[in-house]
């Protein structure tokens, strides 16, 4: 049985999320994320932004809209 505040953590995910967990919902690899935030195919501090700690987060909404935009946008 999972833990109730795990699976309110599931079930009600936060909008910036690590690497790993944005590809376990995306189903991009790690690296395929990191080649693009690299890349610059996704733009810093829309899609994706690196916390103090050094550790890199992606907002899971900004991807979303990144998805359904128009196939000539680069980047957004």
């Amino acid at each position: 049985m999972v833990p109730a505040h795990r699976e309110n953590a599931v079930s009600n995910p936060s909008r910036w999320v690590l690497v790993k967990r944005f590809a376990e919902v995306t189903d991009y690899s790690e690296n395929a994320v990191r080649h693009k935030v690299k890349g610059e195919i996704w733009l810093e501090g829309r899609i994706w932004r690196k916390a103090p700690d050094g550790r890199i987060f992606l907002n899971l909404a900004e991807f979303e809209r990144w998805v359904e935009s128009t196939a000539h946008a680069r980047s957004f």
